[in-house]
């Protein structure tokens, strides 16, 4: 016994070493994606905590973006329409500010932003979409005070023909589910018809159909903010099948989870996991 413990003491300092290689391995890794994707931004709120919690900081350099941000399933822009559109639905505007120079820095044109904020109406209301504008605003123009330039993208010339919202709408939504605008009928047309129209109207003719963001990143940021909700699991079964139809992979569909450990918690992407396997069987 007495040999074991002398054995075990002069294997620590190695042992330390080699701790300290891997924590320094995933801090100096989780540093360099923080820098790449937030940048000042970022570095700042990781610095404000360096006093209160140490702890705090070093779990988001390690874990955040040492592990999670580090998977390569999907692109940093796509990471940062997922975590924006996860903030919005918490109402969570100093971290969204932080996400939307991210969203910036990763490639995102300013057009596509306000497009991911507008889509947050439908899913997440619209206090949670003004106030996103509204800081969305600010960090603009924080960054043209720092000599920032950021592509405008896609100046939009909506359609002001509104007679065919409707019969639009339900065009929009068969290209999620060729079927769910039938089902929508079915289920609510005696019962509350107007939560059809409007459903139709405006979610899927006035926002869905606009041309300024991607239909994957639309049903990237839907998915995400939808997992973050988590109060509504068979819209986010049904619109994992959607993004799925348009082209999001599954495995980028678990990186979405895996991302939503950060921003909404492990419960959250346990349940969106389990919502996905559910669907990856129904569709083998």
């Amino acid at each position: 016994m007495k040999q074991l413990v002398l054995i075990m003491l002069a294997l620590l300092p190695t042992l330390n070493m080699y701790a300290q290689m891997e924590k320094s391995e995933r801090y100096t890794r989780g540093w360099s994606k923080l820098q790449e994707i937030d940048g000042e931004a970022g570095e700042n709120v990781v610095n404000s905590l360096e006093s209160i919690s140490p702890d705090l900081a070093r779990f988001i350099i390690e874990y955040s973006f040492g592990d999670v941000y580090s998977l390569n399933a999907l692109d940093n822009k796509s990471k940062e329409i997922a975590a924006v559109s996860s903030l919005i639905a918490q109402g969570a505007i100093p971290q969204l500010k932080v996400h939307l120079n991210g969203a910036l820095n990763t490639g995102c044109s300013i057009t596509e932003v306000k497009e991911v904020i507008l889509q947050m109406s439908v899913y997440t209301g619209f206090p949670r979409s003004i106030n996103a504008m509204n800081a969305f605003r600010e960090v603009l123009n924080e960054r043209k005070d720092k000599g920032i330039n950021d592509v405008e993208g896609n100046v939009l010339n909506q359609e002001n023909d509104t007679s065919n919202r409707y019969s639009k709408g339900a065009e929009v939504l068969s290209h999620l589910d060729s079927l769910q605008a039938q089902r929508m009928e079915e289920a609510y047309h005696d019962f509350s018809p107007e939560l059809v129209q409007f459903t139709l109207e405006y979610a899927f003719a006035d926002i869905h159909s606009r041309k300024g963001l991607d239909k994957k990143y639309r049903q990237i940021a839907t998915v995400a903010a939808l997992a973050t909700l988590g109060n509504a699991p068979s819209q986010l079964k049904f619109h994992i099948n959607g993004a799925l139809n348009v082209g999001v992979t599954g495995d980028e569909i678990k990186e979405i989870m895996l991302l939503m450990t950060v921003y909404a918690g492990f419960p959250a992407a346990i349940n969106g996991t389990n919502i996905l396997r559910e669907i990856v069987e129904e569709r083998m």
